[in-house]
């Protein structure tokens, strides 16, 4: 097994390819040790000196580092999602459902009358913004639409970043201004 390995705009966090599906639908942000009960894989992550956050995309997992150099926990990482993916166990225990697909992780907010606008800002999300999120190994979800200004929740490599800042307001408020008059100001939550 071949897993390849991106660098991400975030210097905390690599991209890890195993060749194969992760998540069949939707991902899967863990922050903490306490939040990976649900995977044998993210246990295993956890389990290594330094990693602080986990997450399962489509065809990847991003894996953040609170501390530590790359260089030594790399090969331990890799180790794990090899040893995962070759014994065939599954990504998540039995009992522990899969996460909602994307826009269902949470309550959403936006009156009844935005219903139209809100439908073009998530379709624009997920056209345009989520592959390219996806593609620096995080993702990104509409929260809600209040007083033109759109809530998103970045996830993965994409939450704590700090070109996250810029990516929202230079790439994504742009974006949204252009073809969503009705929007002002995009926020992070």
């Amino acid at each position: 097994m071949f897993i390849e390995t991106e660098p991400t705009p975030n210097p905390a966090t690599l991209k890890f390819l195993p060749g194969r599906p992760v998540m069949a639908e939707g991902t899967l942000d863990m922050r903490d040790a306490a939040g990976a009960e649900r995977s044998p894989l993210a246990q295993a992550l956890f389990s290594i000196e330094g990693v602080s956050g986990v997450f399962f995309g489509a065809d990847f997992l991003s894996v953040t580092k609170a501390g530590g150099d790359w260089a030594q926990m790399k090969p331990a990482i890799l180790g794990a999602i090899m040893e995962h993916f070759t014994s065939g166990a599954p990504l998540l225990e039995a009992g522990h459902a899969a996460p909602a697909a994307y826009g269902a992780d949470g309550d959403e907010f936006f009156d009844d009358a935005d219903t139209d606008t809100v439908d073009t800002i998530k379709d624009l999300i997920e056209t345009r913004v989520r592959p390219a999120v996806a593609g620096d190994g995080g993702d990104i979800t509409f929260k809600g639409f209040r007083d033109g200004i759109v809530y998103l929740k970045m996830k993965g490599a994409c939450a704590g970043c700090p070109s996250s800042t810029a990516t929202l307001k230079s790439g994504i408020q742009n974006l949204l201004k252009h073809f969503v008059p009705e929007v002002h100001a995009v926020e992070q939550i």
